[in-house]
């Protein structure tokens, strides 16, 4: 069940590659500062308007795109693994769940021992819910994908109307007292947690860890349930996608310029509108949480497919060229460079490392991503001119079949 460059398929792995580098964008000021960073570009009290502009632009180009991206293909993933170890003879099903029963233990351990920003436990938490579904009709699986990703957006975004209404009118000097108290009390909280969690993360690797195993041993249940309604449906479409030949040339150009034409185009439509009434009222924290968990949703959703459609046309010139191979190795390596990126930044921020958290603004922060992206680029494929997979793929692989796996080649 050793996977050689023989047995990919080429588009998921290019996708992967840009996703996974893509991520580290929005991933940054998760490493670089407390976890309200990624809500606000003036939390730590140093940003000017370029790092409003690296926000904004990072909101509208990257920000729930490269996520759904990862997701759907994860879902496209778990489909192609699965029918590998069937066309092998053996029960795919089992073998998908004791995968992603690894994956979960990997989550526990990438939180508790690194980052709080984990999504490997919320991968294998939707991985095991969309796996029941996973031989529905693939026209069924998409409508119920659209139902539950629309409803779950929509209720949220309702809940939090009354909250975003209450701050603007705080904002326009019309909010009644018990608004205005309300407001100052969330503001303060805000600063109070980030302070909080600054001092935390300056301490050394032990005190992280217990700190979090003491205050903090169910986060990630916690954090699993709101981010469902996005990881289950968008898993749902990347495995209709895949069944459909999406990533395996099975679209017709036609039909691929026409999904990256109305995606891109309609998912910038929606965002740029947003985005723009965001930062003219200096990204009030209400207003962009609702955004960022709710209102940009189906912008996500478009603007992922879109670019999906783009790499997918891109695969047979772009994997010929140098930097194409290089993304494709990225990919096929997602799992390592995704916890190496982790390992990295968290040594260059957090207390036990660098303790450079706290201290570089938004614009500064492009130079860790693209350091990042220069190790995962520079790193990836000499690796896999000598070795089958990327080192935790290996471990991941080696542990769902029970045995230690051939690596080297």
């Amino acid at each position: 069940m050793a996977e050689g460059a023989e047995d990919r398929v080429i588009a998921l792995d290019l996708i992967r590659g840009v996703a996974v580098l893509g991520i580290l964008v929005i991933n940054i000021s998760g490493f670089a500062g407390p976890t309200g960073a990624s809500l606000d570009p003036h939390i730590l009290g140093m940003g000017g308007f370029a790092d409003e502009v690296v926000f904004a632009g990072g909101l509208i180009l990257f920000e729930g795109k490269m996520r759904a991206l990862f997701t759907m293909l994860f879902g496209a993933s778990m489909v192609l693994f699965i029918e590998r170890a069937e066309a092998a003879g053996r029960d795919g099903d089992v073998l998908q769940l004791r995968r992603l029963g690894w994956l979960a233990l990997f989550g526990l351990l990438h939180y508790f021992l690194l980052w709080w920003g984990d999504i490997l436990f919320t991968f294998a938490v939707g991985g095991i819910l969309a796996l029941f579904m996973r031989e529905l009709p693939r026209r069924i699986l998409v409508m119920a994908a659209l139902v539950i990703f629309a409803g779950w957006h929509l209720g949220g975004l309702e809940a939090s109307a009354p909250q975003v209404a209450s701050e603007e009118r705080v904002r326009l000097g019309a909010g009644t007292p018990a608004e205005v108290n309300a407001e100052i009390r969330f503001i303060n909280q805000i600063a109070a947690n980030a302070r909080r969690e600054m001092a935390e993360y300056k301490l050394g690797f032990a005190d992280q860890v217990a700190i979090k195993i003491e205050e903090r041993p169910f986060w990630q249940i916690e954090m699993t349930w709101p981010n469902l309604g996005e990881t289950l449906p968008l898993m749902m479409i990347g495995m209709a996608l895949y069944r459909g030949g999406f990533f395996t040339g099975g679209w017709s150009l036609a039909r691929l310029r026409t999904m990256a034409l109305v995606g891109t185009a309609g998912g910038l439509t929606l965002t740029v509108p947003i985005v723009l009434w965001l930062w003219t009222r200096g990204f009030p924290p209400q207003a962009t949480t609702a955004a960022l968990l709710y209102a940009l949703a189906v912008p996500h959703l478009l603007m992922a497919a879109g670019y999906a459609a783009l790499l997918v046309m891109a695969v047979p010139r772009l994997a010929r060229t140098a930097i194409g191979r290089r993304l494709i190795a990225a990919g096929r390596m997602a799992f390592t460079n995704y916890i190496a990126t982790t390992i990295l930044m968290t040594a260059i921020f957090y207390g036990w490392g660098l303790g450079l958290i706290g201290t570089i603004d938004r614009v500064q922060e492009l130079g860790f991503v693209l350091l990042a992206w220069a190790l995962m680029l520079g790193f990836s494929a000499p690796w896999l001119a000598h070795f089958r997979q990327g080192p935790l793929e290996w471990l991941w692989r080696s542990l769902t079949e029970r045995q230690f796996l051939s690596i080297r080649r």
